[in-house]
This record gives structure tokens, C-alpha cells and sequence, in this order.
């Protein structure tokens, strides 16, 4: 039987797991903002999941899988943003692409199994302002970057039920470690050209899917950003912690 108050355990222990992250990475930022990693739960050929999540900070990221053979997929997954702020103002995009392999297991043959490994470039404009007794001064910085990554993905489908005013909603839940090599290709500060940087990031996120309809899920994401070098402007400054929502269609259906 299906535990609640597991499910609702670990929900909590993400929520403040991310918030914890956000709190301590406030004060960072960074020319790179991680996506929310596409996690499709590919189950068999012909199926399609494409999915839209939004997180805290406004960052929009739009993900796409297909299964082009039983155990083969691909992904087209972008993201946008577009923030302006009184003290600071930024813009960022990333378009990647990957391929990978899938497959399902289990006594009930629901859970999935996913490894992926894709590239992708994007930009960012970020401005900050500062005002002093001299005027208001700004800071604006500009960066090019390629990226590299590979992700696990491990999910269980359909594994408990979420029961609402009277209606119960199955709940699909997993976890992703994806690895993100990312390094400037062009990096310019108030119009002068700046010595390039690149990290290794480390990027951690379980999420969590309630069914609405047969094909469409919401989603809840939460995850973390770490960076494995010291840099000045290519940090690991930012979490994951969105909402979205999922179209699936095709795959292995659930009893």
C-alpha cells in the first residue's frame, strides 16, 4: 500500500532542502543558470513527452523527448529568461540537444531507467546598478557559452496515489544527477573584451508528478547547483525549484 506520509516526507525535505540552498546561494551570481533537467520517463517506442516548468526567479524551461526505437531517445530541451530589476537586469538562453538510452524494470515493470548525454550553447546579459553620491553607476557583462552534459535518470511511474476532494490523482516521483561542463566562449565587461572562464557543475534534482488527465502531469522540481572549480562570474549561484507541467503520450500505460 501506497505510504502518504513518506511521499509527503520527502516533499518536505526537498522544499527545504532547496529553500536552504537558495538561502545560502542568495548572495551568489552567475552567467549560467541551470535548467530544469529533462526527465521523460521514456517507457517504449512512438512515445512523446514535452513539459514547461517556471521557477522562482522567473527562469522558463521548455523540454522535449521522443522515443525513436524501444530503448532509444532523444531530447531537444531551451530555457529563457527575462528579468529587470531596479539594481539589476538579466537575460539568459540555452538551446541543447542529447540521445540516450532508456529501459523499464521491476515486478511491475514501472520503473525507468534513463542515461542521456547531450550538448547545447546559449548566452547571458546581465547589467547591475549601484547608486552613489556621483550618479548611478552600472556594470554590464555579456557572455557567450557551450555546454556539455550527462545525466541518470531514475523514476518510478504510477508508484502511489494523491487522493483530493474525492478524486484520486496517481504520483509518479524521481531523482536526476545530471553533470553540466560549461565554458565561455566570449565574455565582455562594459564593451571590454574579459579573460574567459568554464566550471564543472554538478546538478542534483528530484521531482515529483501528480496525473491530472491521462496524458497531462504537474510537476514539482527541486535540486541543487554545485560547482567543482572556483570561479568569479561562472559560479554555481543558483538552485532549482520550479512547477510545471507535463503532456506524455504513448508509452507503457499503468493498470
Amino acid at each position: 500500500m501506497f505510504n502518504h506520509s513518506l511521499i509527503l516526507s520527502k516533499a518536505f525535505i526537498n522544499i527545504f532542502a532547496a529553500l536552504g540552498g537558495m538561502f545560502f546561494l542568495s548572495a551568489c551570481s552567475s552567467a549560467y543558470i541551470p535548467n530544469v533537467p529533462n526527465t521523460p520517463m521514456l517507457s517504449a517506442k512512438g512515445e512523446l513527452n514535452a513539459d514547461a516548468h517556471i521557477t522562482l526567479k522567473g527562469n522558463t524551461s521548455f523540454n522535449s523527448a521522443y522515443a525513436v526505437a524501444d530503448h532509444i531517445g532523444i531530447l531537444l530541451n531551451g530555457s529563457i529568461m527575462n528579468s529587470e530589476r531596479k539594481n539589476k537586469d538579466f537575460k539568459h538562453n540555452l538551446l541543447e540537444t542529447g540521445a540516450g538510452y532508456f529501459t523499464t524494470f521491476g515486478a511491475e515493470n514501472n520503473r525507468i531507467l534513463e542515461v542521456y548525454t547531450g550538448f547545447g550553447s546559449g548566452n547571458s546579459d546581465r547589467t547591475f546598478r549601484n547608486e552613489t553620491s556621483a550618479g548611478i553607476t552600472s556594470d554590464r557583462q555579456e557572455a557567450k557559452f557551450g555546454k556539455w552534459f550527462a545525466q541518470v535518470n531514475y523514476s518510478s511511474k504510477d508508484k502511489g496515489d494523491f487522493k483530493l476532494f474525492g478524486k484520486t490523482f496517481p504520483i509518479s516521483y524521481g531523482t536526476a544527477l545530471r553533470i553540466s561542463y560549461v565554458n565561455m566562449k566570449d565574455f565582455t565587461r562594459n564593451g571590454i573584451a574579459q579573460p574567459t572562464e568554464d566550471n564543472i557543475f554538478l546538478e542534483p534534482v528530484f521531482f515529483t508528478r501528480y496525473r491530472i488527465f491521462p496524458a497531462v502531469q504537474l510537476q514539482y522540481t527541486s535540486g541543487s547547483n554545485f560547482g567543482l572549480k572556483k570561479r568569479e562570474f561562472l559560479t554555481a549561484g543558483n538552485s532549482v525549484l520550479s512547477f510545471g507541467i507535463v503532456v506524455n503520450v504513448g508509452g507503457k500505460q499503468s493498470d
